[in-house]
């Protein structure tokens, strides 16, 4: 057996976390590989709605283990009243593992990420004010705090005060606010020391000796492709690598492990946050989309800007990401429309555009080539095969497969585990 990756396709919330728990019941360990507690799934398990902010959506499979793996940034109170809630509701979390290796979001990460972005004013990232940003940089300026410093306590302390030398300065001489106690946040982060302790491990060696065994490991990315820091609409972008190439260095599992790459993609296109979307709508049927499609994040609850189905840059993310599958969801929402629009290209400037233009002007000057396609009346939550699904609905995936380059393997037809269909089962395949 081998490792499948799952990458979000467009913008995010695409539906990752149902994709992940359906193929996450048929695995031995689903991986969380980057992004923090703004990454966020939801799940629909036996009609019970799961939002989960940090955890893995494979936290929901009944055998699968979960892992935080190394590329992940672990905002420890979240993590800890997120496991609570799902005990609570009666969820089995103790077999979540933790990468040593995965660094800490600490209490100066949030502060500095909201007074930053308050210091920006307009032109604003539009960041979930987690601290997401703040921690991923002082991991690549090699000033970050990891797992495994909760179990040194001399060292977890030499790291803050040397971390918030710096940043004291910034808060106060910079932004005028309150300068942070560094023994305060040592004895903050260490009094989850002991609670962690039994879920921390060396996660590329255990991952690595479960594949060896043949079991299967799902890699479940955060995000998605065009807010990939390196590949996505930068700056109006995540700060780690929600792509197929992230979600290895993310778990320590090598490109060679990978089976299939499983892209996931709204039946229209969604968008949460500042940057450019060129088939944003502003009139009726984007407020239909957001309506019926319940478009409203995760974790922020923020209203998500609505578009239609950008083809374009779904066959960069199948070429970045090297998709051998496609996941559609929502296909539901489309129901009823009249016509549907598909951008098969762009214009910029009165040139025509059929892949992603080269420079961030360009992509933000871009304006959509629409074709149009005759949408279904008909019901089609129930439908459990492709031949049982409307003649146009059938029309609309074989469209938005030829456009996007790559095969559409599930389409998810309702929210529920159990609404979707399955074309090529690539768990069967693994």
């Amino acid at each position: 057996m081998s490792a499948i990756v799952i990458v979000g396709a467009q913008w995010g919330d695409e539906g990752k976390g149902k994709a992940t728990d359906i193929l996450g019941a048929h695995a031995d360990f689903v991986v969380k590989p980057n992004g923090g507690n703004n990454a966020g799934h939801t799940v629909v398990v036996g009609g019970e709605k799961y939002e989960l902010k940090l955890l893995p959506a494979g936290i929901l499979s009944e055998n699968a283990t979960p892992v935080l793996g190394n590329g992940v940034v672990i905002n420890l109170q979240a993590l800890v009243e997120e496991i609570d809630g799902l005990e609570a509701r009666g969820a089995n979390a103790s077999r979540l593992r933790i990468s040593g290796n995965a660094h800490i979001v600490a209490p100066y990460h949030q502060v500095l990420d909201r007074v930053q972005e308050r210091f920006l004013g307009k032109r604003a990232i539009g960041t979930t004010g987690r601290g997401i940003g703040p921690a991923y940089a002082d991991k690549v300026s090699r000033v970050g705090i990891r797992v495994q410093d909760l179990f040194d306590e001399s060292i977890l302390r030499q790291k803050v005060e040397s971390a918030l030398e710096v940043k004291n300065q910034i808060l106060v001489k910079l932004y005028n606010r309150k300068a942070i106690d560094p023994e305060e946040t040592v004895e903050y982060l260490l009094s989850f020391a002991d609670r962690l302790r039994p879920m921390v491990i060396e996660s590329e060696r255990v991952l690595g000796e479960a594949l060896d065994r043949g079991e299967t490991v799902l890699l479940e990315g955060g995000q998605a492709t065009m807010l990939d820091v390196d590949h996505g609409t930068y700056p109006f972008v995540t700060s780690s690598n929600p792509s197929a190439g992230g979600a290895c260095v993310g778990s320590g599992i090598g490109p060679t492990r990978v089976s299939h790459v499983l892209g996931i993609v709204k039946a229209y296109t969604t968008r949460v946050g500042a940057g450019p979307f060129p088939t944003e709508l502003f009139d009726e049927w984007g407020e239909h989309l957001q309506k019926v499609g319940g478009e409203f994040g995760v974790n922020t609850g923020r209203p998500r800007r609505c578009g239609w189905y950008d083809s374009v840059i779904a066959r960069y993310a199948a070429r970045v990401n090297g998709f051998t599958d496609l996941f559609l969801t929502k296909l539901d929402v489309l129901t009823g429309i009249g016509e549907i629009p598909i951008c098969v290209a762009y214009d910029v400037d009165g040139e025509r555009h059929e892949e992603m233009p080269l420079t961030q002007s360009e992509f933000h000057h871009a304006t959509p080539i629409y074709e149009t396609m005759p949408a279904w009346d008909e019901d089609i939550s129930g439908c459990r095969t492709f031949e049982e699904l409307p003649g146009r609905a059938q029309d609309y995936l074989r469209r938005l497969e030829e456009l996007s380059g790559c095969r559409i393997s599930y389409v998810g037809v309702g929210p529920g585990r159990d609404d979707t269909i399955a074309l090529h089962d690539i768990a069967a395949e693994n």
